[in-house]
């Protein structure tokens, strides 16, 4: 997995006034969850700011990273856990992180790539891909940048389930019954199939 670093600052003021203030200064609010529990047994959060100049480059990519977060000087590892917007201006409200170590397993979406030219696109199909993200358990450093599907003998009608795939040193948690691609007719291969029809 690609490498990016954040810079942050620990924060101690919680609550929605804090928040906005810390919106006003270019700055969002973040929480890292580790190995650390609460009374109940609960993952403990670390509540910290981090500008969004630095976060901008995590969020909107299709790359999936670890994130060496640097706050107040301290190193941790993590990957991004969940992230909140603004339900009208898509504004960034807050993002949660998700510290790793190189032995824990974590769960995550890792983009698919499609790759080959289809034997029903040959005939005349289209390609359809439904999902663009299929989610994985293994340690981190053993997640790849991406998840690459040959498609080459993909037929016309035909679809790639979750279930059919396999990938060295990782654990698939998306449904075994999810399609990943599909190759759908068209009016140009239905004319295709009728004239070999007529022909035969």
């Amino acid at each position: 997995m690609k490498e990016i670093n954040v810079k942050g600052t620990a924060r101690t003021e919680v609550g929605k006034k804090a928040s906005r203030e810390i919106r006003k200064q270019g700055l969002v609010p973040c929480n890292i969850y580790g190995e650390a529990k609460d009374e109940n047994g609960l993952p403990k959060a670390m509540a910290f700011v981090a500008p969004m100049s630095e976060l901008r480059n995590v969020i909107y990519t299709p790359h999936v990273y670890v994130v060496n977060l640097n706050i107040d000087g301290v190193e941790h590892k993590a990957v991004l856990k969940e992230l909140q917007f603004h339900p009208v201006t898509d504004t960034l409200l807050h993002v949660d992180f998700y510290e790793v170590t190189d032995e824990k397993p974590i769960v995550i979406g890792i983009p698919v790539k499609l790759n080959g030219l289809a034997q029903g696109v040959r005939d005349g199909g289209r390609i359809n891909l439904s999902i663009r993200k299929i989610n994985v358990k293994a340690p981190y450093k053993a997640i790849p940048e991406r998840l690459d599907i040959d498609v080459t003998n993909l037929q016309l009608g035909k679809s790639i389930k979750v279930g059919q795939l396999s990938f060295e040193g990782l654990e698939i948690v998306t449904p075994a019954e999810v399609v990943v691609c599909s190759v759908q007719t068209t009016r140009a291969s239905r004319s295709a199939a009728a004239a070999d029809t007529a022909a035969s």
